[in-house]
């Protein structure tokens, strides 16, 4: 049985976070991956990358509208490694952390945490106020990994794509995929030596 992993991408910015995991999981053969967009997150897609709406839904081996929470992933029955929400908006994690299921990502969000799988939110949004940082307390006390894509510099990156994908191998290594997207602290990038500082 290949291993599922489904993806949703809301509205927030950052689109290109969803559509670049997209393509990293068609590099597992043994991935079926399963894509929600919003219609917010549709709209992002155009307005933020080159992408055409047809190629990121090719990206994915299932495509599900967001209006049908009748979809397989709507169900507990369906088997799956977890849920990644790449980009994830602020209604998106409002949503999850409240129970509300009014699409189909928020669904399968839903049935992602009662099953007890690993739900990986990319929070896009800065600054954040006190409504935000609850909502993402009660996500959390469900289960879902709040994991804002921040930027690390130590492997001294010098493209986007590069920011990008070190995100997303932490992505990768919480739902146990093994991978060598990005370098690691200690295997690949040299530490400064008390000497260099």
């Amino acid at each position: 049985m290949p291993r599922r992993v489904i993806v949703g991408i809301s509205g927030a910015s950052g689109a290109i976070y969803g559509i670049r995991l997209l393509e990293l999981l068609r590099t597992f053969p043994d991935v079926e991956s399963h894509l929600i967009i919003s219609s917010a997150g549709e709209r992002t897609i155009v307005e933020e990358t080159a992408w055409r709406l047809d190629d990121v839904r090719a990206l994915a081996h299932v495509w599900h509208p967001a209006r049908n929470i009748g979809a397989s992933i709507a169900s507990g029955s369906f088997r799956a490694v977890g849920m990644v929400v790449a980009p994830c908006s602020v209604k998106t994690l409002s949503s999850v952390a409240y129970c509300a299921s009014d699409n189909l990502i928020a669904r399968a969000a839903d049935v992602t945490l009662k099953e007890g799988r690993p739900l990986i939110l990319l929070l896009r949004e800065t600054p954040l106020h006190a409504g935000h940082i609850r909502a993402m307390a009660a996500a959390c006390e469900s289960g879902a990994v709040i994991m804002p894509p921040v930027p690390a510099f130590y492997h001294r990156p010098t493209t986007l794509e590069q920011v990008i994908d070190h995100s997303l191998a932490r992505v990768l290594d919480r739902l146990g995929f093994a991978h060598e997207i990005a370098p690691r602290w200690g295997e690949g990038v040299k530490p400064a030596s008390d000497a260099d500082c």
